[in-house]
């Protein structure tokens, strides 16, 4: 493992493709110098973070420059919010492994929704990535990010259903597995409500630790909508305490000015050690 936690078995990772998602402006207008590519490989660098992950024309723009100084890993699938919403949730892929070991990625980076009308559609197209990727060595990190027309809006993040879209990760043969911080909401399980007050306690290799083989697969967490600094804090440590490995955060990262970024990450990451 490569930055400030290498060794230790925990990943800090900065993932910039809010822009594809959500649009430029939304994403950057915050903060401007995050309209340049460079500003985020600049960020990743500087901050000793574990990686760096964003769609194939961020990661083109600053390959070559930043070669080797750095773990990259290629988002090969995205969503964008002029999607109707009437339709049902998807993503286009828009790179390949190819372009991961052209640009001298260490990973690739894939989104499935379980739930979804076309979650199946995805899951083999993740089965043929997940193939050919470690074919050639590179590792995989698997969104599993549930939803559809099944899924509740407050149960994409229930306990039961990210443990859930975790597992489908690990069956899917994923190096790590980025899910949604679980809120203590139960969607459709069973489950003794005072083992789930806790975000550690729904973290807990009982629950979504435990259903990716055992806590035998290395699980990361979104840093979701925006928080205060003192609010991520405090989830990393609950975070550590319930046997994560870490956290994948994108926009409460680059949407603030570069030293507060800087100065968060630290924080991040002495709390992972």
């Amino acid at each position: 493992m490569h930055g400030k936690l290498g060794g230790t078995g925990k990943l800090v990772i900065l993932p910039v493709d809010q822009g594809f998602e959500h649009g430029p402006i939304k994403s950057f207008e915050v903060n401007p110098d995050a309209y340049d590519p460079h500003y985020h490989f600049q960020l990743a660098v500087d901050s000793g973070v574990s990686a760096y992950a964003a769609p194939v024309g961020m990661i083109e723009a600053g390959a070559s420059i930043y070669a080797g100084m750095l773990p990259l890993i290629l988002k090969l699938n995205s969503f964008n919010s002029l999607h109707s919403k009437n339709l049902t949730s998807d993503q286009a892929i828009t790179s390949s492994v190819k372009d991961a070991l052209r640009l001298g990625c260490l990973a690739v980076g894939f989104t499935i929704y379980p739930g979804s009308a076309k979650c199946f559609d995805m899951m083999e197209e993740a089965r043929e990535i997940v193939a050919e990727a470690k074919s050639y060595g590179l590792a995989v990190v698997l969104w599993s990010y549930p939803r559809g027309e099944v899924i509740s809006k407050e149960g994409e993040t229930a306990v039961d259903v990210i443990a859930y879209a975790a597992h489908i990760a690990a069956l899917l043969s994923a190096s790590i597995i980025k899910v949604k911080l679980p809120t203590k909401y139960l969607e459709r399980e069973e489950i003794e409500t005072e083992n789930i007050e806790s975000l550690s306690k729904r973290i807990t290799r009982k629950y979504v630790k435990r259903s990716c083989f055992a806590g035998k697969r290395i699980v990361v967490f979104s840093g979701g909508e925006s928080k205060s600094v003192n609010e991520i804090c405090n989830e990393a440590k609950e975070i550590k305490q319930g046997g994560g490995n870490g956290s994948i955060i994108g926009r409460n990262t680059f949407q603030r000015k570069r030293e507060e970024a800087l100065s968060m990450l630290k924080d991040i990451m002495d709390i992972c050690t």
